[in-house]
């Protein structure tokens, strides 16, 4: 028998002074069987970091092929923002970086980690697309509080985040390089 996915819901306020983007979010959050909990804080740190108009998770999840995590669309359908989580493979970012008017990566792993698997590979447009990477204190601490229901407030100001959640505070900051 199949293990099916967790779900996690989250009551989110987030404030992003840096983009001037005040909201608040309800979100379900499918975790895989196969996703670790700190992929998933890292995918829903992402998720609120570059919120916008037509943002959503992958239908198909972390198993998605054909898309990535995290995703923008326009009114038309064309996806806009092709958003990486982890150590993607490069095929994965160049196709992305083709198909999208901008593409990232998010990641909770060792950055020089993921730009050496990175380095020399084809990948269009490589010095545009950022690799936005989280200290691991900070992810590993979001995991400890974290639950099935979850109320948080998030803060972004000058890429340092300020998280409240669960009766928690927590305070970490996000790390730009790029991966051309």
């Amino acid at each position: 028998m199949a293990l099916s996915a967790t779900m996690h819901t989250f009551a989110i306020q987030l404030a992003d002074i840096d983009r001037g983007v005040y909201q608040d979010l309800e979100l379900r959050v499918a975790r895989h069987p196969s996703e670790s909990a700190e992929f998933m804080v890292t995918r829903l740190l992402a998720y609120l970091l570059e919120y916008e108009e037509g943002i959503t998770f992958s239908e198909g999840g972390v198993s998605a092929t054909d898309e990535p995590a995290v995703l923008v669309r326009d009114l038309t359908g064309r996806i806009t923002a092709w958003i990486e989580i982890g150590a993607p493979d490069a095929e994965r970012v160049h196709r992305g970086s083709k198909l999208a008017g901008r593409a990232a990566i998010y990641t909770h792993r060792d950055p020089v980690k993921v730009l050496a698997q990175l380095a020399g590979k084809k990948i269009h447009r490589a010095e545009a697309i950022p690799l936005y990477s989280f200290d691991r204190e900070f992810i590993d601490s979001v995991v400890a509080v974290l639950d099935r229901r979850n109320t948080a407030s998030l803060s972004i100001t000058e890429r340092v985040l300020y998280l409240d959640i669960n009766d928690a505070s927590l305070r970490g900051s996000v790390a730009e390089q790029p991966i051309g």
